[in-house]
């Protein structure tokens, strides 16, 4: 393993707070041999490698493409949401994060909290985000009602109330209520719709990671 992936793993870990020891257990090696594959001195066999990017949540795009997702900084984006609305149907809050991580980049060059999203059925979602939403969920950040139409609406807790979003500038603020006041009174159906005929989702093939690239060609008004 080269030392440049190395230290990536030692970073992605650090950032996640999670111990080296609970990663060797999970991977059922020692310690030690954890401790030489940070330092590139071991290498992973392609098993214990997916079951490392498994412990550390991340996606192999997301890993090889070297950038780390800010993921307390996605958790908060979706509480912001949350805050400006009594609640919001899951798949919808998927699209609101997109709009808000790909407008950002359109200005920035630089996605809001560096996530990858990935086509599929119901427009580009995070590869994390459902995973997130769990976590948040099992935390008491956020409750998930099912609507008798099957929806799942997403409220945030008194808990989730309690939550800094230290890691949002103003201006990120801003975008996000922007954003919010702009889709507020739209179907899920609508914005799902909305987003397929983006040149991000259309230029993508199916399952696959969407460009941020591609988004420079939209026009911010439309989302904004």
């Amino acid at each position: 393993m080269s030392t440049t992936y190395a230290s990536l793993i030692k970073t992605i870990r650090t950032k996640k707070g999670i111990p080296q020891a609970e990663i060797a257990k999970k991977l059922g090696i020692s310690r030690t041999s954890y401790i030489a594959v940070e330092q590139g001195k071991k290498e992973l066999t392609v098993s214990e490698f997916e079951s490392l990017l498994n412990v550390l949540g991340v996606s192999r795009e997301e890993f090889e493409g070297g950038e780390i997702p800010n993921y307390e900084k996605y958790k908060q984006m979706i509480l912001a949401f949350l805050r400006l609305n009594k609640s919001v149907p899951k798949t919808k809050l998927a699209k609101l994060l997109y709009f808000a991580d790909f407008s950002w980049f359109y200005n920035r060059l630089e996605s809001m909290s560096g996530m990858p999203y990935r086509k599929i059925q119901y427009g580009p979602v995070a590869d994390t985000y459902f995973r997130l939403i769990d976590e948040m969920f099992d935390a008491g950040e956020i409750s998930i009602e099912q609507t008798e139409n099957g929806a799942m609406l997403v409220s945030e807790t008194r808990s989730g109330a309690k939550a800094e979003l230290s890691e949002i500038s103003k201006e990120e603020s801003k975008l996000i209520k922007d954003i919010n006041e702009k889709w507020k009174g739209k179907r899920t159906a609508d914005i799902v719709t909305f987003t397929h005929k983006q040149m991000p989702y259309m230029f993508a093939e199916d399952n696959d990671i969407v460009s941020y690239d591609v988004f420079t060609q939209e026009n911010p008004d439309e989302i904004y």
